[in-house]
């Protein structure tokens, strides 16, 4: 969905400033892309994410208690980048893989992009035996398309590893992804795999460049957890979002997908422009080009 804004920028589309608020694992890529649009990229992180040795070592309990492990999961559902990342790491701080080289197969679901982290020297780590191992990457990139392509759980256990959200509201898309996985026969169980926390000072120059005379062209959020992020943030420097849009009215703000999107207008952030196309980064960037295409005069 884009909804259109004919209200001009100052700049050209060849001097589009754009600015993010993505934490570091993803800026990079997402800044390559603006780069490649011909866009100056502006990266303004309002949040963290990182693993713990809290977080690695709640992992590996699963790797190595006999209470609870990992062979006694059917499936294994990333619902980020980080996730993914972390789970990697705490496999390799242990001196075997976790899975015997028979047994049930182990299905593990990404999203998008993401599932690229799901190489033979991730699974590798997991067991030494590749065909016990199954890559689920939904059609649909959102936890809702991951709960409808893993199906009926009948009673299985599957593992989700998710951030534990720290100065922030934890968004509602890991409990509605438990809630849904439940809802369809799964045992969903959680396990803390890296820590998102507010990173302070991310709206400082994205406020001083909107005081600029080109000033900012769009601002991009790529979770419910950096619009928030941002709104404490401008509250630090005495702002809200209705003063930011007054300081910048042809500022288009843009969401990653329809998650991020309604999170944003909940906590009063309008969205002008969502990517449809949300299994990678450059469908955001397709829908900013669209959106200023159908605004620009013939």
């Amino acid at each position: 969905m884009v909804i259109l804004n004919l209200q001009q920028s100052p700049s050209t589309a060849s001097g589009r400033l754009i600015a993010f608020t993505t934490p570091q694992n993803y800026a990079v890529r997402l800044s390559r892309l603006i780069q490649l649009n011909g866009w100056t990229p502006l990266w303004c992180p309002t949040v963290t994410v990182d693993p713990t040795p809290a977080t690695i070592s709640a992992l590996q309990h699963f790797f190595l208690s006999p209470n609870f492990p990992l062979r006694h999961f059917s499936a294994l559902a990333f619902t980020s980048r980080t996730g993914i990342a972390a789970f990697s790491q705490a496999l390799a701080g242990i001196d075997a893989p976790p899975l015997s080289p028979i047994g049930e197969i182990l299905t593990i679901s990404a999203l998008g992009k993401d599932s690229e982290l799901l190489d033979s020297h991730f699974i590798g780590r997991l067991c030494e035996n590749p065909r016990r191992i199954r890559v689920l990457v939904p059609q649909l990139a959102t936890p809702s398309g991951m709960v409808e392509a893993l199906g009926l759980g009948l009673g299985r256990k599957v593992l989700c590893p998710v951030p534990v959200v720290i100065g922030l509201t934890e968004p509602p898309v890991v409990p509605k992804l438990v809630a849904d996985l439940e809802r369809r026969g799964w045992e969903a169980v959680r396990v803390s795999a890296y820590e998102t926390r507010w990173r302070r000072g991310g709206a400082a120059e994205l406020v001083e460049r909107m005081g600029e005379e080109c000033g900012v062209d769009a601002v991009v959020f790529t979770s419910t957890a950096e619009v928030e992020g941002l709104l404490k943030s401008l509250a630090e420097l005495g702002l809200d979002w209705g003063r930011v849009r007054e300081m910048c009215p042809w500022m288009v703000a843009a969401a990653h997908g329809p998650v991020t999107a309604a999170g944003a207008e909940k906590l009063g952030v309008g969205i002008d422009v969502v990517s449809s196309k949300f299994d990678s980064f450059q469908g955001l960037v397709e829908a900013l080009q669209y959106r200023w295409n159908c605004s620009e005069p013939n």
